[in-house]
């Protein structure tokens, strides 16, 4: 059966719109959960034509969705927020490798995933630090001034933390192990346990709004939800804010702790073009102002300008130096210390 010239070319026509509508869209998994959020994304459809389709959920959900998924999965693109989390996507199969000369150029290398060759896997996109925040009335900050000092029985009764099974402190003691060994963290976790002014409970600005009322002397918390704080135009929160000091943790020795988020090209993405494109407009210097102004993160890409002055405020800091994998593989002894010494 032979088709007219004039048929094969509108048949030829029709596929390729067809397909570059295709290109005109993305799948995103994201366990970022930021109404910030919303603008980053608006801005990438407005110059690209190319709209986002969202999943959220914790990473958790995303696991089992991406499993029971699997070669089938619509994802694009998928972000975490937690370096052991985007670690553990990395070593379950989830990413694919990304040949990108932006990504490589802008992105420094210690915020790569693995790459066997063939591009990294994952790139981190922005940074947050794990800090300590003190109520000034009753702590002298030199009795806090490490992560290892709040183990300290001069801390007793004092010290506030989220669940310790939280990815954010898991990863923290997954660092841990890496530099102290799995002995001395327990150790640590042991005397944490003793000195909680309250059992774990809450996120991580009750912990801070718990130091400002005094009901904690010590409280651990991510850096943004410190500055959160800071920028807040309620009354009650600007008055809590004058009750708590800052501290930048083992500044003097190992350096702060700090997490990422971060995110790959899934490994079986139907719009694979669209998700690169998607990466390098996080790398761009657009969205890595909105990163610090809409969350209050530092931008992965060091040549961008901090604009957010509570958080330009806060002044630079010296960063442990632990590797995403390395967080990643303690992951399970950090939940074991914590099942044995009872920090729920």
């Amino acid at each position: 059966m032979r088709f007219p010239i004039a048929s094969l070319l509108a048949m030829i026509t029709l596929a390729a719109s067809a397909a570059q509508a295709q290109d005109k869209e993305l799948n995103l998994y994201s366990a970022r959960h930021y109404q910030t959020d919303e603008i980053l994304y608006a801005n990438f459809t407005k110059q690209t034509g190319i709209k986002i389709n969202r999943i959220e959920a914790d990473d958790n959900a995303l696991f089992e969705r991406l499993k029971n998924e699997g070669k089938n999965s619509p994802a694009d693109v998928i972000v975490m927020v937690d370096a052991a989390r985007i670690w553990r996507a990395e070593i379950e199969g989830f990413f694919q490798p990304v040949q990108s000369k932006i990504l490589q150029a802008r992105i420094p290398a210690n915020l790569h995933g693995k790459d066997d060759g063939k591009g990294p896997e994952w790139f981190g996109f922005s940074t947050r630090a794990r800090v300590i925040v003190y109520n000034k009335d009753k702590v002298n900050p030199a009795d806090v001034a490490t992560y290892e000092s709040l183990a300290n029985p001069v801390n007793k009764g004092k010290v506030c933390t989220r669940s310790g099974s939280h990815p954010y402190n898991l990863s923290l003691i997954g660092s841990m192990i890496e530099r102290d060994g799995e002995k001395a963290t327990e150790q640590w976790a042991k005397g944490m346990v003793a000195n909680f002014a309250r059992p774990p409970r809450g996120g991580d600005t009750d912990q801070i709004k718990g130091a400002a009322s005094g009901e904690c002397g010590v409280a651990i918390a991510n850096s943004y939800y410190y500055v959160r704080l800071l920028r807040s135009t309620k009354p009650e929160d600007i008055a809590a804010m004058k009750n708590v000091g800052f501290i930048w943790p083992n500044a003097q020795t190992s350096g702060t702790h700090f997490n990422i988020a971060g995110g790959g090209v899934a490994k079986n993405a139907p719009h694979r073009e669209a998700a690169v494109k998607f990466l390098e407009y996080l790398a761009s210097d657009e969205a890595q102002g909105y990163f610090a102004e809409g969350n209050n993160e530092w931008p992965a890409v060091a040549k961008v300008q901090v604009k957010n002055p509570a958080l330009a405020a806060l002044g630079k800091f010296k960063m442990e130096n632990v590797s995403v994998a390395a967080i990643g593989k303690n992951q399970i002894a950090a939940q074991r210390i914590l099942d044995r010494v009872g920090y729920k």
